[in-house]
């Protein structure tokens, strides 16, 4: 057994695990937060999808012993103080699910993509998501999401900015 201490949606937490255990299992079954969702294992759906050191990536992929001393966000940490993410409120308000399996690993992703383009066009929504599989939605109502999530975001940090030069 290998002891894994983590900091997981800003919360130190640990557990003793086989070195083999994947970060996913470590997630769900230690620590018992199941918005990340098991698809595949084989790193093709991309529904494990958490943000580890500010980085998306398949949980999958990744053997808690790697993760050990890191930072994890989930789908779980993502709202803050009552409030939904401008993502997750994207998917409401946009329809951006329909069976909900993939929605923590698009989300997820999306936060990633969004992080790093924070005003991206179709096409680069489109493939900053492909890595993750939706087998209900056809994307469009996704990628609508994604999109008023980013328009939300800059709004949001237009009117930080805004505040912070009075």
């Amino acid at each position: 057994m290998a002891k894994v201490q983590v900091t997981v949606n800003g919360q130190t937490r640990e557990g003793d695990v086989e070195p083999r255990t994947l970060l996913v299992h470590f997630i769900r079954d230690t620590l018992g937060l199941t918005g990340t969702h098991v698809g595949c294992d084989t790193s093709s759906c991309g529904a494990c999808t958490v943000l580890l050191d500010g980085k998306a990536v398949k949980s999958c992929t990744v053997l808690a012993v790697q993760a050990n001393g890191s930072e994890i966000t989930t789908i779980e940490g993502l709202a803050q103080g009552g409030q939904l993410h401008p993502l997750q409120e994207g998917f409401w308000e946009k329809h951006g699910l329909q069976c909900g399996f993939c929605t923590p690993g698009m989300i997820m992703t999306a936060v990633d993509l969004l992080k790093h383009n924070p005003s991206p066009t179709e096409q680069e929504i489109r493939a900053g998501i492909e890595g993750v599989l939706c087998r209900c939605t056809g994307y469009q109502n996704i990628v609508a999401a994604i999109q008023y999530a980013a328009e939300k975001m800059a709004q949001q940090s237009g009117q930080m900015a805004g505040a912070g030069s009075r």
